[in-house]
């Protein structure tokens, strides 16, 4: 193993395998770029399909991120997350070995020049949007130590052949303990995704993935990235146009016309949900066990605590690893006087009672 040593139940494939298994890494076998690598569908001796991930042996950050990759996934099981089979530690060789997804990345199937939106129905993208939210929920509070993803976003959600979803691409996760409250840290990730506190003050707290998700929760309802200004003539980014579109009570122009048939109070409700989670407070914010609860139950939000969410607008570029003091050029807008309490003193109640 290179000199580096696994205490854990990791299985470790040679990479004379590993490369018999992708036909030498055949470019007609790649199916995709992660943090610090490209990915491979790969069959095994036995016949298993597994997703082959090579990292560049010229990034000493790739390998760091390789070991921490494994550290932190070796024993994560869940249902919405991407299970790691084994691993590859040879020469300059790091390579993880992942089960493989049928259906690609939600990024692919949503948002790709090849999408075909008709399969994604609302039945199908709420039930992403909840498997998602249940795979966080486990990362963050039912995980030990528990651990924030730090990249969530469509490219980085799976679907498997009944288009469930699953977390992938740990390549950026941070071990969280309990006792630290943040973690200042060089900004990594996808702009268009990032928390104001992370991209411009390099706070990572696990309402930095509350945040991504809820971006992405108003990707899957529209069909649209989050990184186009592509919302009316006003050239709004997606999260700025649904606010814009909740203060005027029209949050049903949002969906995505190639939904024809959808529950109206459910997915409004959806969208209300993923404000709540891009609050410009991170404080304000709800964890993501009380994000399934809101998803999963027809509760009555409590709408007297929304404020406007914080996003980025100007450029929208920055690059994994640049310094948050160096985004200068990333203005915050927010008009909630809010984000200056980065949590609030008073809890937030998300939800309301709602009367029998």
């Amino acid at each position: 193993m290179g000199g580096l040593s696994f205490d854990k139940k990791v299985r470790c494939f040679s990479y004379i395998e590993l490369k018999s298994a992708t036909d030498n890494f055949h470019p007609s076998n790649k199916i995709g770029r992660g943090g610090f690598g490209t990915v491979y569908k790969g069959i095994l001796r036995n016949g298993e399909a597994v997703a082959i991930k090579l990292l560049s042996a010229e990034s000493r950050q790739g390998v760091k991120e390789f070991l921490t990759e494994i550290d932190t996934i070796t024993n994560v099981r869940h249902p919405n997350l991407v299970e790691l089979i084994g691993c590859c530690v040879e020469g300059i060789n790091r390579i993880l070995v992942y089960e493989y997804v049928e259906n690609n990345s939600l990024d692919h199937a949503l948002l790709g020049p090849n999408s075909d939106t008709a399969k994604l129905n609302w039945s199908t993208r709420s039930a992403i949007c909840l498997g998602t939210a249940r795979g966080l929920a486990y990362l963050h509070e039912e995980l030990e130590p528990h651990i924030v993803h730090r990249d969530i976003k469509a490219s980085n959600i799976l679907l498997d052949q009944d288009f469930a979803p699953k977390i992938g691409d740990f390549g950026l996760a941070k071990l969280f303990p309990d006792n630290v409250t943040h973690i200042s840290t060089r900004v990594a990730g996808t702009t268009g995704y990032l928390a104001p506190e992370y991209a411009m003050h390099g706070q990572l707290t696990k309402k930095a993935d509350v945040y991504s998700f809820g971006v992405l929760v108003l990707e899957i309802i529209s069909g649209s990235s989050s990184s186009k200004t592509i919302w009316s003539d006003m050239g709004k980014y997606i999260l700025e146009w649904a606010w814009h579109l909740y203060e005027q009570g029209r949050l049903k122009e949002l969906v995505d016309s190639s939904l024809k048939e959808y529950p109206e109070d459910q997915v409004v409700r959806y969208i209300k949900v993923a404000l709540f989670c891009t609050q410009a407070a991170s404080g304000r914010r709800p964890s993501m066990s009380q994000v399934v609860e809101m998803l999963s139950k027809p509760t009555r939000l409590n709408e007297k605590e929304l404020t406007p969410p914080g996003y980025m607008e100007g450029s929208t570029r920055m690059s994994i690893g640049s310094k948050a003091t160096s985004s200068s050029n990333l203005a915050f807008k927010d008009s909630s006087p809010m984000y200056s309490a980065p949590f609030t003193s008073n809890p937030v109640s998300f939800s309301e009672v709602v009367p029998r």
